[in-house]
């Protein structure tokens, strides 16, 4: 039976990136191996040490904007998880893939944390973007600090790679020559790069759509469900065991 979360996640929408972090830990120490949410977890939590240093020093021009990203851009995720945690049908459509494949055998940590990765950055990432705007002021059209503060992240990620690669048996973002089966092609299906890259334009287009909002709920609508297609895609089961 898979655990539980809820209680886990009654903290949430939490405020600040230490909050985030307690929260991913917990889940993490709940999750079992076999559980493939654990493996998506897992690489973002590490992802967002990394961004919680970064914030505290001078790699971000506008630190504040990219914690504040940094935060809501979870509340997101931790939405979703609560939303499907007893019943994946009642998640976004993008998470769906992941929350009824999670316990699935056969399908590898790597395609796990891809299908995660998939749902958080093409649904959420967008919608997190629009919100930080909102909240702070400015335009993500036209805020070229922000926007190469928010593009160095990438970066970010590739150092992350290696530090999770022990835990994934192959790298996350890199080469998985070690890994037979499909799992070639299906890293090759998904780069991180250009999935934040059309995140932005995306929330770009959400910006532009704010007077439209019907218009608007039809995009937003029709972006969850190519990314729940997607997903379904990154987690074909494979033909051996790697959790």
């Amino acid at each position: 039976m898979t655990p539980m979360l809820l209680d886990l996640l009654r903290s949430a929408p939490v405020s600040s990136i230490d909050e985030v972090l307690s929260i991913m830990t917990a889940i993490d120490s709940r999750l079992s191996d076999s559980d493939g949410v654990k493996w998506f977890n897992r690489l973002y939590m590490q992802v967002t040490r990394s961004v919680r240093h970064a914030v505290s020093g001078p790699a971000f021009r506008d630190a504040r904007f990219m914690s504040e990203l940094d935060v809501v851009f979870a509340n997101l995720y931790f939405a979703a998880m609560a939303a499907g945690d007893q019943d994946a049908s009642r998640a976004p459509s993008a998470w769906r893939p992941l929350l009824r494949a999670r316990s699935h055998r056969g399908i590898a940590r790597l395609q796990f944390a891809l299908a995660g990765m998939n749902a958080h950055i093409n649904r959420d990432l967008p919608q997190g973007i629009v919100q930080v705007f909102a909240s702070l002021g400015g335009d993500p059209s036209s805020d070229e600090a922000r926007r190469q503060d928010f593009d160095s992240v990438n970066a970010l990620l590739e150092r992350v790679e290696g530090e999770v690669k022990a835990d994934f048996s192959i790298g996350v973002i890199g080469a998985v020559d070690e890994l037979a089966g499909r799992v070639d092609d299906v890293a090759a299906m998904w780069n991180v790069r250009a999935a934040r890259h059309a995140a932005w334009t995306n929330a770009e287009v959400l910006w532009t759509l704010r007077p439209a909002p019907h218009l608007r709920t039809r995009f937003f609508d029709t972006l969850d469900r190519s990314t729940g297609l997607a997903g379904r895609g990154l987690l074909t089961p494979i033909a051996i065991d790697t959790v």
